[in-house]
């Protein structure tokens, strides 16, 4: 399927790994007139559009916007009017915290045609990666997905998490800044056990994938990898900390031969 003349597609990149991109995507992103994708998408994704496309960086760092949200939308519908295929690169998928709302609400205010095309969530790509299931019929039946991040314009953004967390779930929390000991506060606040699971996931599904493990009443002690940051909080993970228990005992063992030796 080649991209359609006058036609924006958001596209999904998925977490970074050019190897998880759909082969839908792929078609698109090689025969597109224009590309605008985000700054967490890869130059190795970049690199596969059309040779002869137009292909704008609009993405937003630490809230710090290189274009407007409402600058992105004239450059798909300006691109759309002039009969060009446009397609919307976003990390992860689209309709998962990727303003897909937003930008669907002008397109269809423009009278623009859109389609929108899954891609790989972090959340699922970190799972797969750490060959950790997110839901568990023995712990986890339920997955919750929250942003740690919200929209610029809000004066008092609402908690991260209110309330105690479900013993059969896995809450995801996707962008959630660097200080995880205000993360560990609230959740300890809302009644989350001091012994739950907590993983810190950088850069899910990349080479510089980085997971970090530790129960709630030791989260704040860990110090995260670099953005994109993934937390993922529940029973199922449970795994991950025994994994961690198991390096640090390697590691205490290998500092007590490296004593006798001296």
């Amino acid at each position: 399927m080649s991209a359609q003349k006058g036609t924006v597609y958001l596209v999904g990149a998925g977490p970074g790994d050019p190897d998880l991109l759909t082969l839908k995507a792929a078609r698109l992103l090689a025969t597109a007139d224009v590309v605008l994708h985000d700054d967490l998408v890869p130059d190795a994704i970049v690199a596969m559009a059309n040779p002869q496309a137009l292909i704008t960086s609009v993405g937003k760092r630490c809230g710090r916007p290189r274009i407007t949200q409402a600058g992105i939308h004239e450059l798909m519908i300006d691109s759309a009017r002039r009969n060009l295929s446009v397609v919307r690169l976003k990390s992860g998928d689209p309709l998962v915290f990727g303003r897909a709302a937003e930008e669907l609400n002008a397109l269809t205010e423009a009278d623009i045609p859109a389609e929108v095309v899954p891609g790989v969530s972090a959340v699922f790509a970190a799972g797969a990666a750490l060959q950790l299931p997110l839901t568990d019929r023995r712990t986890a039946s339920k997955l919750i997905l929250i942003a740690g991040q919200h929209a610029a314009d809000k004066s008092a953004p609402p908690p991260m998490w209110n309330g105690p967390l479900p013993e059969d779930a896995t809450l995801a929390i996707y962008m959630p800044g660097r200080n995880l000991s205000a993360l560990a506060e609230e959740m300890h606040k809302n009644g989350v056990a001091a012994d739950m699971p907590c993983v810190a996931i950088s850069c899910a599904a990349t080479p510089r994938q980085r997971a970090d493990a530790a129960t709630l009443s030791h989260f704040s002690e860990l110090q995260p990898g670099p953005a994109p940051l993934l937390v993922l909080i529940g029973r199922a993970m449970q795994p991950m900390l025994r994994t961690a228990n198991d390096e640090a005992a390697h590691r205490a063992i290998a500092e007590v031969i490296s004593t006798l030796s001296l």
